[in-house]
C-alpha cells in the first residue's frame, strides 16, 4: 500500500469516528474518576482495533463472492435508510 492510500484510509476512518457515539462514551468514562485515562484509553483503542478487523475481515471476505461495486451500493443504501431514520425521529420530535 502507498501512503497516499494509507492517509485517504486514515482520514476517512478519522473523520467519520469523530463525535460518533464511541468517542462520546470514551469521554464519558475518561471524566468518571473511578476510570484512570490510561485505561480507558486502552481499553476504547482496543475495542475500535478489534472491531475494525472484523470489519475488515468480513469486508475480505465478502470481495470474493459478491462485486465491490454492488457492496458499495448496500453500504450507500444503508447509510442513507440510517440518515432517514434519524431525520424522521428528529422531526417527530422523538
Amino acid at each position: 500500500m502507498d501512503l497516499k492510500t494509507f492517509l485517504v484510509i486514515f482520514g476517512t476512518v478519522f473523520l467519520a469516528e469523530l463525535g460518533d457515539k464511541t468517542q462520546l462514551a470514551a469521554v464519558l468514562f475518561a471524566s468518571d474518576r473511578q476510570h484512570a485515562a490510561l485505561w480507558v484509553f486502552a481499553a476504547a483503542s482496543a475495542a475500535l482495533v478489534a472491531s475494525t478487523a472484523i470489519g475488515v475481515a468480513a469486508g475480505s471476505m465478502l470481495s470474493h463472492y459478491v462485486n465491490t461495486r454492488h457492496l458499495s451500493i448496500v453500504a450507500g443504501v444503508g447509510f442513507m435508510a440510517i440518515g432517514a431514520w434519524t431525520l424522521w425521529s428528529a422531526l417527530r420530535g422523538g
